[in-house]
């Protein structure tokens, strides 16, 4: 949980330094012991933009997929241990969605609990390579971002950093207050997708 001991176990590993902050992007996926936001800014600040995102890709990649087959085989018993019975309840449309260019918009938008949407869609219509191809891409933005904040810090360009920082706490908190029409937005078009299916 502390920056500098992360620091410091990361490059402890030396040579495995690449293994094990993959590791560590995996496992807050899965279980979220640490805020995803922090691994991601960790990438860039240890790696640099090209390698961090890379890294970060790759452990994130693998977590989502972690937490999309746990629940494919274990079921509904399961994803409730991860996925509180609210956020269930407000997803529970996506367990009967196939359209997978809606999945793709909710990873995309900030703010969204993306690493629970891996257990959600464990129980759903989704393969597995079109979940791959979902996760990866979706989260790729938000990467991207939150690995040039990290490069930024490391590269002491705090004024670039606050920058970054402030744009993203408005897009998140824009997010958050529309969240609700976001999500009515999201469940008409699957209302749509059912009628014309049914046609």
């Amino acid at each position: 949980m502390n920056q500098d001991r992360l620091l410091a176990w990361i490059h402890s590993l030396g040579a495995w330094g690449f293994a094990g902050f993959i590791l560590l992007q995996a496992i807050q996926v899965v279980a979220a012991p640490i805020p995803g936001e922090a691994t991601g800014i960790l990438g860039g600040y240890l790696y640099g933009p090209v390698v961090g995102v890379v890294l970060s890709t790759m452990g994130l990649t693998i977590g989502s997929f972690l937490a999309f087959s746990l629940s494919r085989f274990f079921g509904r018993p399961l994803a409730d241990k991860f996925v509180d019975a609210k956020t269930m309840e407000r997803f529970d449309y996506l367990l009967h969605h196939k359209g997978a260019f809606l999945v793709f918009l909710l990873f995309l938008i900030p703010g969204f609990p993306k690493d629970y949407l891996c257990y959600i869609l464990g129980l759903g219509h989704l393969t597995a390579l079109e979940f791959l191809s979902i996760a990866t891409t979706g989260r790729l933005l938000g990467t991207l971002l939150l690995t040039l904040g990290g490069t930024f810090l490391r590269n002491h360009q705090y004024y670039r950093f606050f920058l970054l920082s402030g744009a993203a706490v408005v897009v998140v908190f824009l997010t958050i207050a529309y969240r609700d029409r976001l999500e009515r937005f999201f469940q008409g078009l699957h209302e749509r997708h059912l009628r014309k299916k049914g046609k």
